[in-house]
Formats: structure tokens, sequence, C-alpha cells
């Protein structure tokens, strides 16, 4: 791994990092360390560090703001690539935006509400990056990042890049072709907005924002919504029914505001975390016979 680090700063990809705690790239504040971190300075320093992993035959994989994410408290072999600064660039072209993975979500809702555009008001408080967002087809408040996105340009672990059509990218109820077929970064995006009256976007924006502070426990870390909604049923109204709200597993507690929260109450493990989850599992089965699936994404060490 020595000559691996060395290669890559000769390169001057960006950050380099031998070990890093992924706990201090998750939401939730939780995760063993990375045998190798780095987060590429540019598009092309990308490239160069997936040119070296391809080389190497590594193990990697991509984060962005560490949201929806559960990372094994033995950590992660191999590499991890965040995307943070250098790829985080913005353009706008009338009501067609190009941004990068690395960029916040939150960040680009916000800005386009300024220049009056409408259609990413639901991820006003989605925590998230947009190269995650599109990844898991993130949503909210009815809508979500597919009736939008027009293409995404993916960097593939092969280092070949190809532009994906909203149809090619396979979008489903929080999932996309990423997840499973065809691993891959989210390099950008673009997205096709609409004109509209920037009062009423900005005012939606902060009603689903004032939502979210009202019911979902944001003052504590976690990672979102821990399961899917088993629809027609709700897993947060599941969890709640079950009278889970408030029951612990070490540090980890579901949350009393929203029952589809898990918070790190207290230096919870991965461990707690994943007990608790089992144990919800195991708990709406036992009473309604509803197999719950996870949202989050756990990944690492097992």
């Amino acid at each position: 791994m020595n000559e691996i680090i060395k290669e890559l700063e000769a390169l001057n990809v960006g950050k380099v990092k031998r070990d890093e705690p992924l706990a201090n790239h998750t939401t939730i504040k939780i995760g063993g360390p990375a045998d190798l971190f780095i987060e590429p300075s540019s598009v092309d320093n990308l490239k160069k560090v997936m040119t070296v992993v391809e080389k190497h035959n590594l193990n990697w994989r991509a984060i962005g703001r560490g949201s929806n994410l559960l990372v094994s408290d033995k950590g992660i072999e191999g590499v991890v690539i965040k995307l943070g600064q250098g790829l985080d660039h913005l353009e706008i072209n009338g009501t067609e935006i190009i941004a990068g993975g690395g960029h916040s979500l939150v960040t680009l809702s916000t800005l386009i509400s300024r220049n009056g555009l409408s259609g990413l008001e639901f991820a006003s408080g989605i925590p998230g990056s947009v190269g995650g967002a599109v990844y898991m087809n993130a949503g909210a408040h009815g809508s979500d990042i597919s009736n939008i996105l027009t293409r995404a340009h993916i960097l593939f672990n092969d280092g070949s890049m190809e532009w994906l059509t909203n149809e090619e990218m396979e979008f489903s109820y929080r999932t996309s072709i990423l997840q499973k077929k065809r691993p891959g970064i989210v390099v950008e995006a673009v997205f096709q907005l609409t004109e509209g009256e920037r009062t009423e976007i900005v005012a939606l924006m902060q009603k689903n924002k004032d939502y979210r502070k009202v019911t979902q426990p944001w003052n504590f870390p976690c990672a979102g919504s821990i399961f899917r909604n088993p629809l027609p049923n709700y897993a947060g109204k599941l969890v709640e029914i079950a009278g889970l709200k408030g029951y612990k597993i070490g540090g980890a507690e579901i949350s009393q505001m929203h029952g589809n929260f898990i918070v790190n109450a207290g230096n919870a493990t991965a461990g707690d975390v994943l007990a608790l989850i089992e144990h919800v599992k195991d708990t709406i089965y036992s009473l309604y016979q509803i197999k719950m699936e996870t949202e989050v994404e756990i990944i690492g060490r097992r």
C-alpha cells in the first residue's frame, strides 16, 4: 500500500490518507478506517486515481457526503474515493444545470431557487451529494431525481467514462443501475428544470425544510431513512405502532421523532445499529408478516 500511496502522491491527485476513520465522513458519525482514502481535486485527477486502482486491481468504493451510509466498525478494505471539493462544479444554462457529483444537494437546491428554477424543491433538506442522490434516486415530498435528470456522466471501474440517459439509469424507488448491474461513480449530472416564480419556489423549499426540522431528528447524527417504505405501508408508521420508538441497543436509538430513523445517541457502533435494524425487522415481521428492507447502504468488512 505504501508504494501505491507514493504513486498517487507523485501524480498529485489530491488528498491521500491511509487508515482514515470513516466516522469522520459519515453523517451518523460511525465507521472504521479505510485502507486508503482519496479525495481527488478534479475530474482529471479522479481519472488518474481510477487508472491506479485498475492497475493494481484494488477494491474501491465512492462516497459523497456520507449520508444514507453505514460503514462497518472494521472499516473498508481497499480504496475509498470521496467526491468533494474539486468535483463540486456547477453550470447553469437557462433551465438546464450541470452539477458535479461532489456538489451538496441542499446547496444546489438553494442556489438554483435564486435563479427562479423549479424542480429541486424536494431536495432542500436532503443532506447528500449530487452523485449520491443520482446513485440512489433520492427523493422526498412526492418527487425524486428521476423526474429531473436527463443524463449522468459515469466513471466506471475500468477507467472508462460514459454518459447514461435517464432511461439507461434504470431508476426505480431509491435505486438505479449503478447499485447492482454497473457499479460506477457519478462524476456529474444534468438536470432539466422549469422556470418558476422565485418567491413561490423559496417558500416551498422553506416549508419542506421546516417540515423536516419538526419531524426528523437532524439534531442527532443519523444516516437518514433506515428502511424502504413497504408500500402501501410506511416504515416509520409501522415502527411507531409496534412501540419501537425510543428502543435502544448500545449507543444506537430509534428516534423518538420518527420511527424510520436510527440516531447515534452517544458512541454508537455499527454493530449497535445493525443489531437494532435486525430487531426492527424481526418485530415487524412477527407482528405484521411484512419484510422490511434497508434503504441505508451497509458497507465494509463484516
